[in-house]
């Protein structure tokens, strides 16, 4: 759908997917679609071969699971990165997988694994590192994620840097599991709110988030849905 591989899959059967990858230590990066990747991806063809290489794609935007209605192949139901990145920390600490936290500002990422460790004390957490470092550091960075050897990598940059790094040293770091989460660790840390249910369930998580940076989100929500519009629109008439 819109040149994009989407696994039609629920929120269950994508965590029992990825048991099923943990378990059989393939290497393998995880990725979401929204409105904006969806629009990012028609011009960066590199990020177009990235994601569609991935094993497991899921649909993280409610508009994408419109588009996937009005275009006559229906997604089952949204699977949200931030809800499946909680869903599989619960699932680390109930199953005892290690996993790696990256990302984020020091303070912000210490107190996503303050939280967790208060709310799982048995999860075991292989370590974590903040997200500000220099290209040339990224090898030795890959490196010691590999030696601490986790079972599960949460990664939280933005698009698209998070797919170009994680696409990069995914053989180098060896984990079976990787996930780009964005900004997850920030709403966990309370830096920044997540909307409430009921605009989740509107589809217009994009509108609260965008109230609450307009200077910095306008341009990914207000021209980006525009465009991600018209290219569904062009895609149906197709």
């Amino acid at each position: 759908m819109l040149g994009c591989y989407i696994d039609a899959l629920t929120m269950d059967e994508t965590i029992e997917k990825i048991k099923q990858i943990i378990k059989s230590k393939k290497y393998t990066q995880h990725v979401v679609i929204n409105a904006s990747k969806a629009v990012l991806m028609q011009k960066d063809k590199k990020l177009t071969e990235i994601i569609n290489n991935c094993e497991l794609i899921n649909a993280d935007g409610q508009s994408i699971v419109w588009a996937s209605k009005l275009l006559g192949k229906p997604l089952p139901e949204r699977v949200t990165g931030i809800d499946l990145f909680n869903n599989l920390v619960k699932e680390a600490a109930k199953e005892g997988y290690r996993i790696y936290f990256f990302g984020a500002k020091e303070e912000v990422v210490k107190r996503v694994v303050e939280i967790y460790k208060e709310k799982y004390p048995n999860l075991n957490i292989a370590g974590y590192r903040n997200g500000y470092f220099k290209e040339d550091e990224s090898l030795q960075i890959a490196e010691q994620i590999r030696n601490s050897r986790p079972d599960i990598l949460f990664v939280a940059f933005s698009s698209p840097k998070k797919e170009y790094w994680i696409n990069e040293y995914l053989k180098i770091m060896k984990v079976p599991f990787v996930m780009g989460v964005g900004g997850s660790f920030d709403v966990v840390a309370g830096v920044t709110k997540r909307a409430p249910k009921w605009m989740q369930n509107l589809g217009l998580e994009w509108f609260y988030r965008f109230i609450q940076e307009p200077r910095r989100m306008w341009r990914r929500y207000i021209i980006g849905n525009f465009k991600f519009v018209k290219l569904v629109l062009k895609s149906k008439f197709r």
